[in-house]
């Protein structure tokens, strides 16, 4: 089974006088504004790095609450955060980490089960996988 889902993205004029907009499949963006300003300085509108964070903290926090309820554990929250870091190197930018930070609270769960479980989910989620760049976590359990 194969599953793909779609975003894109345009950009006119070229270079930082530009501006671009992107949209998902379903419409949960749609025509929504980046560029450089928006990137590099405080624009209004998105980046890719935040769109990265926000894939990666989903993909990671859903794939731990499907671990943990495949461990028989059904009741919880948890609340993820990926921090993109964007650097310059030379020859460019390079991302050269996400680092999650999770919250969670999870009925009868040991810190040592948890801590197994959490760092397997965040090897395996289909976004750190994608990600060559060092992912790190830290939690607190409640």
């Amino acid at each position: 089974m194969t599953i793909v889902k779609s975003g894109s993205a345009t950009y006119k004029p070229l270079g930082k006088k530009g501006k671009g907009s992107i949209s998902t499949e379903t419409k949960a963006l749609s025509n929504h504004p980046y560029g450089f300003n928006t990137r590099f300085e405080d624009g209004k509108g998105t980046n890719p790095e935040e769109l990265i964070g926000a894939a990666h903290a989903s993909c990671f926090t859903m794939a731990l609450s499907f671990a943990l309820s495949d461990a028989g554990y059904e009741d919880g929250e948890l609340n993820t955060t990926a921090k993109i870091s964007l650097e310059k190197v030379e020859g460019g930018f390079e991302i050269t980490q996400s680092a999650l930070s999770l919250e969670a609270k999870v009925k009868g769960v040991t810190e040592d089960e948890f801590k197994k479980i959490a760092q397997e989910a965040k090897e395996n989620c289909p976004v750190s996988q994608l990600l060559d760049t060092n992912i790190t976590l830290e939690y607190q359990l409640n």
